[in-house]
């Protein structure tokens, strides 16, 4: 003990840090680690997190809702109309993006995009007519998600939309997403002109048609393939689609020049692909959300299986508890802004993209996308450094989407709840800001993450469950 008294202090100091400087003080060489205890210091949840920290229920469900997204196998398969194909679509409902919200609550945009989509249906005849109707109680409104679905930003889908039509070969779910309509001013930004509703029609009388018939003759296309490789050219597959984009278009016109479709129509549905470049992000969405499916339902499971936002809510949904969501306030990103614009003009976070960062790509797989931090922020090492942290917050390594930068190694994937809460890590997700405002459209782009009180309730609620069923 007196040769350890003599010996030059040396502390590792976890918490506080008023005790690592009273050491530094005295002489002593400290090394201050960050931590904070986990749910922000909240007992009760700490409590429930305790019960579900090395359960073996707990862990046998979360192995087998992992494997199933592991094994999904997200596979186009055609076009259809979303009244006739996408489940329990009624006649007079419009789908929206983010957990459930009623008309008179909803943000400017939505609001926008569901005129927009009234008058696209001719259920009205001009805007204030629309808008009688959406308040008047006539028309239903769900989220994408109840209906195996996704959309980004409003997330706006009506009965007459062409809708995407992906299938999970390995398990046999379906998935389903709008098309996305390019950039400018655009209904998922709530932009309702003549314009718009014109542009809407055509991709509903060309687009689509032209589409399917290519989609037919390809027999089908591999997403989950076509993703991998746009990981290793650069992207990331939700705010940067450059690569998928043309992957996709790459194998479409061969398909398209083999159909009976004429020639003019070939050569708008090529001009419109090759002058989009998020084109492949609604085909990006709906394969994250076919994989994220297979493994919702497993009793126990504590994997999320889908993050989404409304512009007013963001909200999760756990595997383990069905169809609830967990919900909060949705945060303002505070990114880079297009000139004239700042987060007093922005919407709170909005639509259905995250989906991608649930299944580990978009902000989880930054790494593979170094260009994508001129659009979103940062610096090149940031990317990987937020790949590198959502390690610490999920179930395993999705080894099909592998990051060139990290040596290969698969992106991180299975957004662990108990993981989220005990940690603090919040799951990170890049995303493009829309005007608070109806029509305006897309003002920016930045990083934000999953607000920690969704995980925090959904701790609770899986406790809950544990405890009545034991």
């Amino acid at each position: 003990m007196q040769a350890l008294f003599q010996e030059k202090l040396q502390v590792l100091n976890v918490g506080l840090s008023s005790f690592a400087e009273s050491v530094a003080r005295a002489g002593g060489t400290v090394l201050q680690v960050e931590w904070a205890p986990p749910a922000q210091g909240h007992q009760t949840v700490c409590r429930e997190l305790a019960q579900l920290v090395n359960l073996p229920a707990i862990e046998a469900a979360n192995r087998k809702a992992f494997d199933a997204y592991l094994t999904a196998q997200p596979i186009l398969r055609g076009i259809g109309v979303a009244g006739k194909v996408l489940p329990k679509m009624a006649e007079r409902m419009i789908l929206h993006g983010g957990p459930p919200i009623a008309w008179e609550n909803m943000c400017g945009p939505m609001q926008g995009a569901i005129i927009g989509a009234i008058l696209y249906e001719g259920w009205a005849k001009d805007i204030p007519g629309a808008c009688a109707l959406a308040s008047g109680g006539e028309i239903l409104f769900e989220p994408c998600h109840h209906h195996a679905a996704v959309g980004p930003m409003a997330g706006v889908i009506s009965p007459s939309m062409p809708v995407w039509m992906v299938v999970d070969a390995a398990h046999g779910n379906q998935a389903f997403s709008n098309f996305n309509e390019g950039s400018g001013r655009v209904l998922r930004f709530g932009a309702n002109s003549p314009d718009v509703i014109d542009r809407l029609k055509w991709i509903g009388q060309v687009l689509g048609p032209t589409l399917r018939a290519g989609v037919e003759t390809l027999g089908g296309l591999d997403l989950k393939t076509l993703m991998a490789q746009a990981l290793h050219m650069g992207d990331e597959v939700h705010n940067r689609n450059v690569a998928a984009s043309s992957l996709f278009l790459k194998r479409l016109i061969p398909a398209l020049l083999r159909t009976t479709t004429p020639s003019a129509d070939i050569a708008a549905v090529v001009d419109f692909i090759a002058g989009n470049d998020h084109f492949f992000l609604n085909l990006s969405m709906t394969a994250c959300k076919a994989m994220l499916d297979a493994a919702h339902g497993v009793p126990g499971s504590s994997m999320v299986t889908a993050m989404a936002r409304n512009g007013v809510e963001f909200g999760i949904r756990v595997s383990g508890a069905g169809d609830q969501w967990f919900t909060t306030r949705a945060p303002v990103v505070d990114g880079l802004f297009f000139p004239g614009y700042t987060t007093a003009d922005a919407a709170p976070d909005l639509g259905d993209s995250a989906i991608t960062e649930t299944a580990g790509v978009g902000g989880f797989a930054m790494a593979a996308s170094p260009a994508i931090v001129k659009f979103v922020g940062g610096t090149p090492q940031d990317a990987i450094d937020n790949t590198t942290a959502m390690t610490h917050i999920t179930l395993g390594r999705n080894g099909a989407f592998t990051l060139p930068s990290m040596n290969f190694a698969g992106s991180p994937a299975g957004i662990d709840v108990r993981k989220v809460v005990d940690t603090g890590i919040q799951p990170i997700i890049n995303t493009g800001i829309a005007h608070r405002k109806a029509g305006v459209g897309q003002i920016g782009a930045g990083i934000t993450r999953a607000p920690l009180a969704c995980f925090t309730q959904a701790v609770s609620a899986l406790a809950s469950a544990m405890r009545s069923s034991q």
